[in-house]
């Protein structure tokens, strides 16, 4: 497992921190390549995100819908669909995740993220609906009449002999599919419950195994029961954590200023960071803002297009202008309020106290160098600790960590009322007191990460109306992830139907029910640094393909404002 584990950390530093050195730091191609594509789009469509909006929203609402335009869901249905995928688990666990290494100041970089990739998701989904498959109906369960997304307008609109390239997107995709629009959310939620529930013998295989239950029962029916159930599940779980994010804000109304002030700041000049950022570390900020701001609005990523092209209508720029809406609504809207709730309170930055298990958990080493800069490494064989602070502590001196922070202190019980001396036995997983008495978890304080890190800016925020807030997220958290995992699988099994034929469809939703059981039960840093590798990958083939394809999109779109066709469909209402 340690060899898989490094093999992983080896591929994603080559995938993210492989780039062009600027001032002893390194801007990832992957960052280049996904804000350039966006920047060029949105200058060659003319910043069609700002000019459109307003159409899209119409769109939207259904005013325009043609129930006899060929497809298999409405307008809003793909919308939801997209939406259940986009706003998940990246706006609760992604950005806090986001803040944890890169500081307030990453959430900036979310934003510009955000708004070039409205005009991302504009091209690619106005291309998915341009050249998708529309076939005749199948009686056969979970297979829909229309497939669609990058695999084949790479294909169709760039011709023949990029079929290989179209083919590796779909394998990629397939497999991303696995794991962050599955594996990671099924390991969100689980981890979520533990954290909250542990005391109650609720076990993460449990939390595993009722959501992939669920996934089952609704993926089995395909992209219609697909359609149906996220065009519910999507607003109700949007309404709910956005009140709860509301309330806080209006509730610390004062902090708002301080804390934009504070994003604008640290993404431009970062002073300190709690995990991976360090005094001027502004490639690190932007890099994890990027990073997790393509996790979370999943633009230029080319899975969205997959549900948009299912739409019922025959002019594509149409859905195109719905899915810009997508990244707005995400990350503008929803990312930020997330954002602000875990600035606004201090949690991003704040040690609580935490059962430190030795074993394994979110457990890790440290060292610090010269800078005070600190960086992973490797376990050492033991670590003495005297009065509850650990002896070696200067630089090079490998630390104990959690959620890659050096832990201060170590204490025998939760209350923090007895220090711990002795050693703690990384390889054995133990911690054994100088009177031989052997522990195989500690108690001290240490900084959350992910979910549980906005769980606590919940609780923290509502605080004055009762200790219920992090039960807000709890909710969400399960609803995010379990619609993510939904929407998610539709994206997989049109990969698998494009690659294999309409054969390959069930087996495939049936390994990744499997797949949704066994990201649960995974170490958290594990599945999400996997899912990170094949993310930057996939994206490569498909802002290739929309740098080739614009000009299509342009003439597309030219010819839709044009002619006005929105007005035929209102004029027969």
């Amino acid at each position: 497992m340690d060899f898989f584990a490094n093999l992983v950390d080896q591929a994603n530093d080559l995938v993210w921190s492989s780039g062009i050195p600027i001032g002893g730091e390194s801007i990832p191609f992957v960052v280049i390549i996904l804000i350039g594509v966006g920047a060029f789009l949105t200058v060659r469509l003319g910043f069609i995100q700002l000019r459109r909006f307003g159409h899209g929203v119409a769109v939207a609402t259904g005013r325009y819908d043609d129930p006899n335009d060929p497809g298999d869901v409405s307008h809003f249905q793909a919308l939801t669909t997209a939406l259940s995928a986009t706003v998940g688990i990246g706006n609760i666990a992604g950005v806090a995740i986001a803040i944890h290494w890169g500081g307030p100041g990453a959430l900036f970089w979310m934003w510009v993220t955000a708004f070039l990739g409205m005009a991302t998701k504009y091209t690619e989904v106005t291309l998915a609906q341009h050249y998708r498959k529309v076939e005749e109906a199948d009686s056969r369960v979970g297979v829909g009449t229309v497939s669609g997304g990058p695999m084949y307008y790479i294909e169709r609109g760039l011709g023949p002999r990029w079929k290989w390239m179209a083919m590796f997107f779909a394998v990629m995709l397939g497999i991303t599919a696995f794991l962050t629009g599955n594996g990671v959310q099924a390991n969100t939620v689980a981890d979520t419950m533990a954290v909250e529930f542990s005391d109650n013998g609720l076990r993460l295989w449990m939390t595993g195994l009722i959501t992939a239950s669920i996934v089952a029962a609704v993926i089995l029916g395909g992209i219609t029961r697909i359609g149906r159930v996220t065009s519910i599940l999507a607003p109700l779980m949007a309404a709910v954590y956005s009140f709860g994010a509301l309330l806080i804000i209006l509730l610390h109304l004062g902090d708002v200023m301080p804390a934009l002030t504070l994003i604008f700041t640290e993404a431009f000049n970062p002073s300190a960071g709690v995990a991976g950022t360090g005094v001027g570390a502004v490639l690190m900020t932007m890099m994890w803002g990027v990073r997790r701001g393509l996790f979370s609005n999943e633009a230029g990523q080319g899975s969205a297009p997959i549900a948009h092209a299912a739409a019922k209508t025959d002019e594509p720029v149409s859905e195109g202008v719905v899915a810009l809406l997508e990244p707005f609504i995400d990350t503008i809207v929803i990312v930020t309020m997330t954002a602000l709730v875990i600035i606004m309170t201090g949690v991003w930055s704040e040690r609580v106290p935490t059962e430190l298990t030795l074993g394994g958990g979110d457990l890790s080493y440290v060292s610090q160098d010269v800078e005070g800069t600190y960086s992973e490494t490797d376990a050492p064989d033991g670590i003495t600790i005297l009065d509850g602070r650990p002896v070696a502590t200067g630089a090079g001196a490998a630390q104990f960590a959690w959620h890659e922070v050096a832990v201060a202190e170590f204490y025998l019980d939760e209350a923090h009322s007895r220090p711990f001396t002795g050693t703690i036995f990384p390889a054995r997983g133990e911690a054994v007191e100088a009177t031989g008495v052997t522990h195989t978890s500690l108690y001290g304080p240490a900084v959350e990460s992910g979910a549980p890190l906005t769980m606590l800016g919940f609780r923290r925020g509502l605080a004055p109306l009762g200790d219920w807030g992090h039960y807000i997220v709890i909710l969400s958290v399960f609803l995010f992830g379990i619609s993510t995992a939904i929407s998610w699988s539709y994206y997989g099994d049109r990969c698998a139907n494009y690659l294999f034929g309409h054969n390959a469809i069930f087996p495939y939703k049936v390994v990744y029910v499997l797949m949704h059981f066994v990201g649960a039960v995974v170490s958290l840093d594990l599945i999400w640094t996997l899912g990170d590798v094949f993310l930057g990958i996939v994206i490569l083939p498909n802002l290739i393909a929309l740098v080739f394809l614009s000009g299509k999109v342009g003439e597309l779109t030219k010819s839709y404002f044009q002619r006005e066709p929105w007005n035929r469909n209102r004029a027969t209402d």
